[in-house]
């Protein structure tokens, strides 16, 4: 059998060509598609977008492109890509029936966007996890909790949870307790306490703290003791008011609280 090398050889270095040359358009296009997205999230940034939303748009973007890139790439080899996106369109209904719960949170994440209940650097609690909002992406919400724990929670999750966001308004209360002995003041004891609030690091001067009569029990009286803050500082105020409690009481020589029942036994 008598072999065409030259024709053989002339296939071969065409089919390598055409490779090459559908790699360099995949490369090319990739770079365009980086840059695209980065001319996106320059001209988002500079009209303030939120930084949430920016990134949801450039992610939706990038897999838009990816696939035109994709169909165009198989285009260029000859392939229908008629029958590719029917094929695509099959193989996309598939994976969505096998992935329904993973669309739930993709389509969550969408309303997420749009109604915003809370963004990046909000503190909240949603979906049994608490802490501070690092990322909403397409289909997680990424929380990292006080203890520095990074949290991944599905969006349907988030979305058909109570949230409570405390990064809405400008402070939040921070509630603590304060235990009287029988035989004590409560108003000497409110007397000490709310200028003391007040000379704690970052509580706030309006709303001024309060320290009231919560209630009465077998020890004494309990007070209520609530300085505002901004939620920055509300772990750092919840810790300075335990303190400044103890210390007061300790420097008035209040008595400490007892039940009736271990008055007795002492």
């Amino acid at each position: 059998m008598n072999m065409d090398w030259a024709a053989i050889s002339a296939l071969i270095t065409a089919a390598a060509l055409q490779i090459l040359a559908g790699f360099v358009l995949y490369m090319v296009g990739r770079w365009l598609i980086g840059f695209a997205i980065g001319v996106l999230s320059r001209v988002l940034t500079a009209r303030n977008f939120d930084p949430t939303l920016q990134r949801y748009i450039a992610s939706i973007l990038s897999v838009v492109l990816n696939i035109v890139l994709v169909v165009a790439i198989l285009g260029y080899f000859g392939i229908e890509t008629t029958s590719f996106a029917a094929l695509l369109a099959g193989v996309g209904l598939a994976v969505g029936a096998a992935w329904s719960g993973l669309l739930g949170n993709f389509a969550a994440g969408a309303f997420l966007v749009i109604f915003r209940p809370y963004k990046v650097g909000d503190y909240v609690i949603g979906g049994g996890v608490e802490g501070t909002v690092t990322e909403v992406g397409l289909f997680n919400t990424i929380i990292t909790s006080p203890d520095n724990v990074q949290t991944i929670v599905g969006n349907s999750k988030m979305s058909g949870d109570v949230v409570k966001n405390y990064s809405v308004h400008p402070y939040r209360r921070v509630d603590r307790t304060a235990q009287l002995a029988f035989g004590v003041d409560p108003l000497d004891a409110i007397a000490r306490l709310k200028p003391a609030l007040a000379e704690i690091p970052n509580v706030m001067a309006e709303p001024s703290p309060d320290v009231e009569i919560l209630d009465f029990n077998e020890r004494g009286t309990v007070l209520a003791v609530r300085p505002y803050c901004h939620t920055d500082h509300y772990w750092q105020v919840y810790f300075d008011t335990n303190k400044l409690i103890a210390a007061t009481f300790g420097a008035a020589g209040y008595a400490a609280p007892f039940t009736v029942e271990q008055k007795k036994a002492d």
